[in-house]
C-alpha cells in the first residue's frame, strides 16, 4: 500500500483491529499506526497482536497522525470528538465510521473547514473480505477519499456513493452479516431436522452461502438467472422455492435492510 501518512484510531475495538490487521498485510508498517483505547487489556492485546503501538489518550492521535479514524459507537461520538475537536488542524483528515452520523455534525464539532470522510464498513473486514460504502465531505480533498478508500480496500470492497446513501448501506452490507448468519443458523437446522449431524449440516450450510456467493461475484450474472439455473421442472428446488415465497422471504429480508436503515437513520438524529 502507498499510504505515506501516519494512521491513527480513536477507538481499538474489533472495527480498528480489522483495518489494522489488514493495514499490515498491506505492507503497512506498524509503527506508522497509533490507536487509542481506554481499555487498558484491549491495548496490550493489539500491541502484542500486532507490534503497534497504543496509548489511553486520544488527543495524542490526534497530535502525532494524519489520518484519524473515528471508530467508536454512534452514541460515543460527543464524548470522543469534542475533547479532541481543537487538534483537527488543516493537515488531518477525519475517518468516520459511524453508523448514522453526518458529516455536517462531524465537521460542525470539529469547526472550520475540516477535511472529513465517511465510511461504513461491515465485520467480515475482520477476515479481509469486508464491503464498504464511502464518501468525502465538503472539505474533504481528492488524496482524502483515494486514501480513505486504499485503507478500506486493504480489508475487502470499496463502493463510493452520495452521504444520503450510505444509511441505506448500513441497513444492506453494513447490518447485511447478521441477516446472512440467521440464514446460515436456519439452513442448518432444517438439515438437523432431516437427520444430518450437527456439525456437517453447519458445515454444508455456510460453504452453500459462500459459493453461491462466489458464483454472483466472479460470474457476472443476475442472482434470478443462477436460482434458475438450479430449479429444474417438478423438482426438489423450486418446490422449496415456493415454500421461501409462501413464508415473504424476500419481502421479510427487504424489510429488515429498511428498518436497519431507518435505525441508522435514528442513530444519527435524523
Amino acid at each position: 500500500m502507498t499510504i505515506d501518512k501516519k494512521i491513527g484510531f480513536i477507538g481499538g475495538g474489533n472495527m480498528a483491529e480489522a483495518l489494522v490487521r489488514g493495514l499490515i498485510n498491506s505492507g503497512v508498517a506498524a509503527n506508522s499506526i497509533l490507536v487509542a483505547e481506554l481499555m487498558a487489556e484491549r491495548r496490550d492485546f493489539l500491541e502484542q497482536t500486532y507490534g503497534i503501538v497504543t496509548t489511553a489518550d486520544s488527543a495524542e492521535v490526534v497530535r502525532q497522525q494524519q489520518l484519524i479514524i473515528l471508530a467508536v459507537k454512534p452514541q460515543a461520538l460527543d464524548a470522543a470528538l469534542v475533547p479532541v475537536a481543537d487538534g483537527f488542524s488543516s493537515d488531518k483528515c477525519l475517518i468516520s465510521i459511524l453508523a448514522g452520523v453526518e458529516i455536517g455534525r462531524l465537521e460542525a464539532i470539529l469547526g472550520g473547514a475540516p477535511r472529513v470522510v465517511r465510511v461504513m464498513p461491515n465485520t467480515p473486514a475482520l477476515i479481509g473480505v469486508g464491503a464498504a460504502g464511502l464518501c468525502g465531505g465538503r472539505h474533504a480533498t481528492a488524496a482524502d477519499v483515494a486514501a480513505a478508500q486504499q485503507l478500506f480496500a486493504a480489508v475487502g470492497v470499496v463502493e463510493l456513493v452520495p452521504e444520503r446513501l450510505l444509511d441505506a448501506v448500513t441497513g444492506l452490507s453494513g447490518s447485511g452479516p447478521a441477516y446472512v448468519y440467521t440464514f446460515i443458523e436456519a439452513l442448518a437446522d432444517g438439515g438437523v431436522l432431516e437427520g444430518l449431524p450437527r456439525d456437517v449440516a453447519l458445515k454444508l450450510a455456510a460453504q452453500t452461502v459462500a459459493g453461491a456467493a462466489q458464483m454472483v461475484l466472479d460470474g457476472g450474472d443476475h442472482p434470478a438467472v443462477l436460482r434458475d439455473r438450479v430449479c429444474s421442472p417438478a423438482g426438489t428446488t423450486i418446490a422449496a422455492v415456493q415454500t421461501l415465497e409462501k413464508g415473504k422471504f424476500r419481502s421479510t429480508l427487504m424489510a429488515a435492510v429498511s428498518r436497519a436503515c431507518q435505525r441508522s437513520k435514528e442513530l444519527g438524529g435524523k
